[in-house]
């Protein structure tokens, strides 16, 4: 049985938003995005895999090296998707901010 991993599961792990970062500024090798973290080659690679599983990530082979870089379409698609989320956030904490300018404490 295959397991279809969900995009925001795959986003929340730090170590895969720290791959994001890096390869949203321009496409890496495994061993060049590996060389950024202190955890094993392995390690990072399996965030990888999950990212490309997530289509996250996309692949393009250049020789013999691999180099991965963001998709960008899945990752606004994701940004869409949390939009109306930070609108309704902003505004609370607006509104928590109102109360806290007019907040006196007791003495």
């Amino acid at each position: 049985m295959e397991i279809r991993r969900d995009v925001f599961q795959a986003i929340a792990d730090p170590t895969r938003r720290a791959i994001l970062n890096l390869v949203a500024i321009q496409a890496m090798t495994p061993g060049t995005i590996a060389e950024n973290f202190d955890s094993s080659r392995q390690t990072i690679s399996k965030h990888i895999k999950i990212l490309t599983e997530c289509d996250l990530l996309e692949q393009q082979q250049n020789g013999r090296e691999i180099y991965y870089y963001i998709n960008a379409k899945k990752i606004k698609e994701v940004a869409d998707f949390i939009e109306p989320f930070r609108k309704i956030w902003d505004d609370r904490f607006n509104k928590l901010e109102d109360i806290m300018k007019n907040y006196k404490p007791k003495n």
